[in-house]
Parts: C-alpha cells; sequence; structure tokens
C-alpha cells in the first residue's frame, strides 16, 4: 500500500496520477 498525504493538492495528486500510469492500484489518498 502506498500512502501519499496532500492528494488534494496539485504535486499529490499527480503523484498519484504517475503512480496509476504505472499500475500501483494499492494507494490511500489524505487530503488535507
Amino acid at each position: 500500500m502506498i500512502v501519499v498525504t496532500g492528494a488534494a493538492g496539485f504535486i499529490g495528486s499527480n503523484i498519484i496520477k504517475g503512480l496509476n500510469a504505472e499500475g500501483n492500484t494499492n494507494i490511500l489518498a489524505v487530503g488535507d
């Protein structure tokens, strides 16, 4: 599992987009 904090922001959302593009699907997005 990958935890991304600040997922609602520009950098966090792009990190999630990149992880999804690489095939990672087990992501926990935490928005503050």
